[in-house]
């Protein structure tokens, strides 16, 4: 069993950003069923904010023992793992990336093993932070390797599937990113600045992304799929 310390404190601080994870909620429910195997589910903040969706066992895999135990049974069809997929059999439905490829050093690599467990009709969804330019002393506080532009997150994508969406979200967002990194440089963002951030600039976001098609957005979401 692969076990790894995750060396960010911030996943309380994002926990509360509700209408974010709403928002998530509903770009994912079209994609989301089966057997669910969710890779580096840190406390079940996405856990618990996804429980809703239809499918059939939702098992959270996270390789930090401590927030392992965090990580809420939301019901008899959810199961804690710990570890990372090298520890894991057998193939999914669904299997997703909320905000953790980016902290993959291979995570080439670790998209070939995620295809390797999807089963027939089985669905890749990938969430992580957009645009290399807007790397800022956060994300290296928090462990990201990188943010990915959808050229370079297609480029690592597996042939073996098949691309379904690849397309940026929260355009309002973007400009409190650009804000951080020109102005702030702010290792992590403060209580208040997130709770502004999910009140007012996702919920503009909600009805910027349609007009933009897309193209604006400081995260990335990718959707690929596993076909017969």
């Amino acid at each position: 069993m692969s076990e790894f310390p995750y060396v960010g404190d911030e996943l309380s601080l994002f926990a509360g950003a509700h209408r974010w994870k709403a928002y998530l909620r509903g770009r994912f429910a079209p994609h989301v069923h089966g057997d669910v195997l969710e890779v580096g589910a840190g406390i079940g903040a996405n856990t618990t904010a996804l429980a809703g969706l239809g499918f059939d066992s939702w098992t959270s895999l996270e390789p930090d023992a401590a927030l392992a135990a965090k990580i809420p049974r939301a019901s008899s069809r959810h199961r804690v793992a710990v570890g990372t997929l090298e520890d894991v059999g057998g193939t999914f439905d669904t299997l997703l990336y909320i905000d953790v490829l980016e902290h993959i050093a291979d995570d080439r690599g670790e998209l070939v093993r995620a295809a390797a467990h999807l089963a027939p009709e089985g669905a890749l969804i990938v969430l992580s932070p957009a645009h290399p330019w807007l790397y800022t002393p956060f994300d290296a506080a928090i462990g990201h390797h990188r943010r990915y532009t959808r050229a370079a997150l297609r480029a690592i994508a597996p042939t073996s599937l098949q691309e379904v969406e690849l397309r940026y979200l929260d355009a309002a967002g973007m400009l409190a990113s650009l804000g951080n990194r020109l102005l702030l440089r702010a290792a992590m963002p403060t209580a208040r600045q997130v709770e502004v951030w999910d009140r007012w600039l996702v919920t503009s976001s909600r009805w910027l992304d349609p007009l933009t098609f897309g193209l604006v957005g400081k995260s990335i979401l990718g959707v690929w799929r596993r076909v017969p």
